[in-house]
């Protein structure tokens, strides 16, 4: 992906971009499977928002799990109410790109959802993925209950052992309560099926990450 303006660190939340009152698209149905991507989703089923660098690769790994109702990108994290992605790619936001999962909890859990979170980036580079650099591409998780939050740290400090075995520094990825998720345009949505040779780089450490931590977000 592209972007308009490195920015290494999180902006001051008094000199984030203003954005608007309203959202800026509705995004039709899912590409792929064609549900909705917007609520209300089907009764019980349950959010993960995750964000793992440039949103398009990622999205595409999601959506292909068993248990993953629907998926979309989007902005999360920041303070720009409905900010467009040339505003995103600023770095002052304060978002970062941020795939929503709905998934029915019946048929995956949200530890298996954040295994294949950790297995699919490199958690410990900070502000950036590659050569995606700024706050708009940090990694991070935004929880939607206590259990959540008790299992993104939990799989944190376990996946934490892992990489240090295999020479990796400490992981950088925020982990905190979910806010306001902003969906991307539309353009954005499901784009690497819309666009079979599109191109997201990959920068998973390929360091596998344990589940079955004994704690259960439902």
């Amino acid at each position: 992906m592209w972007f308009f303006n490195k920015q290494p660190a999180m902006t001051d939340p008094a000199e984030t971009l203003p954005g608007r009152p309203d959202p800026i698209t509705v995004p039709p149905p899912h590409f792929v499977n064609g549900r909705s991507l917007v609520p209300p989703y089907p009764h019980g089923f349950e959010l993960a928002d995750l964000a793992l660098g440039c949103f398009w690769g990622p999205e595409k790994d999601f959506w292909k799990m068993p248990g993953v109702w629907v998926t979309a990108v989007g902005y999360a994290g920041g303070t720009t109410p409905n900010p467009t992605y040339r505003e995103a790619c600023t770095g002052k936001t304060g978002h970062t790109e941020t795939v929503r999962v709905v998934f029915d909890p019946s048929m995956i859990t949200y530890e298996q959802i954040l295994k294949g979170f950790w297995e699919h980036h490199d958690p410990t580079q900070g502000m950036r993925q590659g050569n995606d650099i700024g706050s708009q591409y940090r990694s991070a998780i935004f929880t939607h209950s206590d259990a959540q939050m008790s299992a993104a740290l939990a799989s944190r400090d376990m996946y934490q052992e892992r990489l240090g075995a295999a020479g990796f520094g400490e992981i950088t990825t925020e982990i905190a309560p979910a806010r306001d998720f902003f969906f991307a345009e539309d353009y954005h949505q499901q784009y690497l099926a819309k666009n079979p040779r599109g191109y997201c780089p990959d920068h998973s450490t390929g360091v596998s990450c344990p589940i079955g931590v004994g704690i259960e977000a439902h």
